[in-house]
């Protein structure tokens, strides 16, 4: 004789004074009957489903009374229970199915999410650790340029090395530089893409054992390009002259050129780095260039009496030294650009940055100071060793030597002394 099957009926279920427990349909078909955890409500009615599987007692949940009617349930525990005869546990059929689901609705997700999309992300994520709003902008200026036209639109899960060759070939022979940079955006963008599950395999715009096989290295078709450098011996009429200009661009550019700093570094400079009493401008490591990822030492400047003399003129006035149009800000990176640009020189005849070269030149030519000095005053990376002696006093005071040395020259002076031979003295 089978067992019963069909004990309950939809009347019976509805019973508003059903005590708490299991109440049998058959076939493994259970009403539940909890007992409500709020005081004054009724006991909460639902079905469940219960099997043995591989010699387990297991217990599955058909959903509440209230949503799924009493022969829906019956159909709901029939099909599970085929499942079981079939050697399958019904709960963990369940938990597969929905783990396909989330994996169908990821992958609907990606086809969804654009490049453009993707990049757009990625900025927004890591513009806080940028050093300027300005990188930013060129990163999606780039982007806008040459990437999107291209794969902007496409799903970020499609972009593939053909669609990264279209985006270089162009450009690689012509704007070398340029189409590099695009290149690593492209990639770390790529990368994130895949971090956050949006694309899988290897990324096609890498350059290491993939695309250094496809395009020629960049020194291969592209000279390395130097900021245009004023002669040296043009330098002292150019500072007379400079001299002569009002304003905190003309005084930012003069320091830059005292201290044989970068743009980035006098428009960054804050008070805080300044120290007057050792006359020495100190800046700090993680602002200084060097190789990614890697922090550079600290870099402190002698500051010739000239550059001090800059200082003790300059305002007061919040934390840069050299403040900017806007409150809390320094000056703007194209200010110094600007000041030579008004006094007759462009890109082609002198830089700001071209000022180093000047200096380099001066100090090859004109001076004895040794080549390591001269490197360590431009904050270019040497050996451990020379660092380590730099540390020492001497070194400290032959850096100062050469600072005033280098001020006084701008001003026209001629330097002599141990260090320096004088211009005009070697034939």
């Amino acid at each position: 004789m089978g067992r019963p099957t069909n004990q309950l009926t939809d009347k019976w279920i509805r019973k508003p004074d059903l005590e708490p427990g299991l109440y049998g349909d058959g076939n493994g078909l259970y009403l539940q009957v909890s007992p409500s955890h709020t005081e004054g409500e009724k006991p909460t009615k639902s079905w469940v489903f219960r099997f043995m599987i591989r010699g387990r007692a297991r217990k599955m949940g058909l959903g509440d009374v209230d949503q799924v009617s009493l022969k829906d349930a019956r159909k709901l525990a029939q099909a599970k229970r085929l499942l079981v005869v079939d050697g399958i546990d019904p709960i963990e059929e369940r938990k597969a199915r929905k783990a396909a689901l989330v994996v169908e609705r990821d992958a609907a997700k990606a086809k969804a999410t654009t490049f453009r999309q993707c990049a757009e992300a990625y900025i927004k994520a890591h513009q806080s650790g940028w050093k300027s709003a300005k990188h930013g902008s060129q990163w999606a200026a780039t982007l806008e340029t040459y990437a999107y036209p291209v794969i902007g639109s496409l799903p970020v899960a499609t972009v593939d090395r053909t669609h990264i060759m279209k985006i270089l070939e162009p450009i690689w022979t012509t704007k070398t530089e340029t189409a590099s940079r695009v290149r690593g955006r492209v990639e770390k963008i790529l990368d994130r893409a895949k971090a956050i599950g949006l694309r899988d395999g290897d990324n096609p715009a890498r350059w290491i054992g993939h695309l250094d096989q496809l395009l020629p290295r960049k020194t291969q078709v592209a000279p390395v390009e130097h900021f245009a450098a004023l002669p040296y011996k043009q330098l002292p009429a150019f500072m007379k002259k400079l001299r002569k200009r009002d304003g905190i661009s003309a005084r930012a550019l003069e320091f830059t050129i005292l201290n044989i700093t970068r743009t980035a570094n006098t428009i960054g400079a804050k008070w805080s780095q300044i120290d007057e009493k050792e006359q020495a401008w100190t800046i700090p490591g993680e602002l200084m260039k060097g190789k990614k990822g890697k922090r550079r030492p600290d870099h402190t400047i002698p500051l010739s009496d000239r550059a001090m003399a800059i200082l003790q003129d300059l305002p007061r006035e919040g934390e840069f030294v050299f403040p900017g149009a806007k409150e809390g800000a320094g000056l703007s990176n194209m200010a110094m650009a600007e000041t030579l640009k008004e006094m007759g020189y462009d890109g082609d005849t002198a830089t700001v940055h071209g000022f180093r070269s000047t200096f380099k030149d001066w100090a090859s030519e004109q001076t004895s100071y040794a080549n390591e000095l001269t490197e360590m005053a431009m904050a270019h990376i040497v050996s451990n060793k020379v660092e380590a002696a730099y540390r020492r006093g001497d070194m400290r005071e032959k850096r100062r030597r050469l600072m005033e040395d280098w001020a006084g020259y701008c001003e026209g002076q001629k330097v002599g002394g141990d260090n320096v031979v004088a211009i005009g003295a070697r034939k």
